[in-house]
């Protein structure tokens, strides 16, 4: 099974004034963070972001690790980055993923691989019904024809696709917690606050040094 891992980094963050996957958290990008995540899990990453002068950026705080696309629509949104991942993406299934969970799980994402063969999408979903599109796999495929018809009745959300994207398999957090038990790969970078806060909680797991003793 190919699979790719598309990353989202084409929304405008006007909290931060600038690009907020380009944003440093332990001084790296927040890209390369989720980048790092998916590094042994697939076969093949894709970075959108959504001007083309942003693309020498990218190329820059990832390394070459991964393609960078530029938006395929004039309107940005989640969905219009998301079709332009599926549209070159190599993979039989697909990672979808935003530039801004520095804490995703590289053992979570690859349970979602792993489940999904055999249908359209692995999607995370909370007990109170709310689901996470986009910290899920898609075959790509399937998506792409998906998100085509969404774009073309005026849609504009990754939700709309998956609304009617068949044969979905919905893994409960209550799961994934047995992996990641604070649930941390869903933790999103939207304000300096958050990013304060993903900061404290950088140092809170680096192991400490003891001290050596007299």
């Amino acid at each position: 099974m190919t699979s790719s891992a598309i990353i989202l980094a084409g929304g405008l963050s006007s909290r931060f004034g600038h690009d907020k996957g380009l944003l440093q958290l332990a001084k790296k990008p927040l890209v390369t963070h989720v980048l790092n995540a998916v590094a042994n899990v697939v076969d093949e990453k894709i970075v959108v972001v959504s001007r083309s002068e942003h693309v020498d950026k990218y190329l820059k705080a990832t390394g070459g690790r991964a393609s960078i696309l530029v938006d395929s629509g004039n309107t940005h949104s989640p969905l219009v980055g998301a079709l332009t991942g599926f549209e070159e993406a190599q993979g039989e299934y697909s990672l979808l993923l935003p530039c801004d969970t520095p804490f995703v799980s590289r053992d979570i994402l690859s349970l979602l691989l792993e489940l999904c063969p055999g249908r359209n999408a692995c999607v995370p979903r909370w007990p109170n019904g709310y689901v996470e599109p986009l910290q899920a796999v898609y075959r790509t495929k399937s998506a792409l024809e998906t998100s085509n018809s969404a774009l073309c009745a005026g849609k504009s959300n990754v939700q709309a696709m998956l609304d009617t994207l068949q044969c979905v398999r919905y893994v409960s957090t209550l799961v994934l917690e047995q992996i990641d038990p604070e649930l941390k790969t869903f933790f999103n970078v939207n304000t300096p606050q958050d990013l304060k806060k993903a900061e404290q909680m950088l140092s809170r797991s680096r192991p400490r040094t003891s001290m050596p003793s007299k």
